[in-house]
């Protein structure tokens, strides 16, 4: 199985444009710049993209975990947040962080966790990623736990 996307850039670095598509048409001619990316500027930038990979990503792996588990989950909602930064004059990618929050009727706070940091180190996005990946994960008080 493959997944496809392109860019197009125009321009130098800082007064330039590009467009981002994936094959699926969910982002279609999606507008990116150097102000979407190091200005917080309106718009979408690789990071962001990242992190929304990330999050759905580790949710789908997480179901699947707990299925095999045993266990259904009501809701999961997964927040990625990757870091971006300047290190040695190079930006890089220096973390991920994982917030989650689950609603997972019969888990005891135990198990939850063990199948969450398992869902972490095993989905293909964390696999793919070198940058240091943390997880904060809860879940939420409710019947059945």
């Amino acid at each position: 199985m493959k997944r496809t996307a392109s860019a197009i850039w125009s321009g130098d670095l800082k007064s330039g444009h590009g467009a981002l598509a994936t094959h699926s048409g969910v982002l279609k001619d999606t507008p990116y710049s150097f102000a979407t990316r190091f200005e917080g500027a309106q718009g979408t930038n690789p990071e962001e993209l990242i992190a929304a990979a990330h999050a759905g990503c580790f949710t789908m792996a997480l179901s699947a975990t707990l299925g095999k588990a045993g266990f259904t989950p009501k809701r999961l909602a997964t927040q990625a947040t990757v870091s971006l930064e300047l290190v040695g004059g190079n930006f890089s990618i220096t973390s991920v962080h994982l917030e989650n929050e689950a609603w997972v009727p019969g888990i005891s706070a135990e198990k939850f966790a063990q199948i969450a940091a398992d869902a972490k180190a095993n989905c293909p996005v964390s696999r793919l990623l070198r940058a240091e990946i943390s997880l904060h994960a809860k879940l939420e008080p409710g019947e059945g736990h």
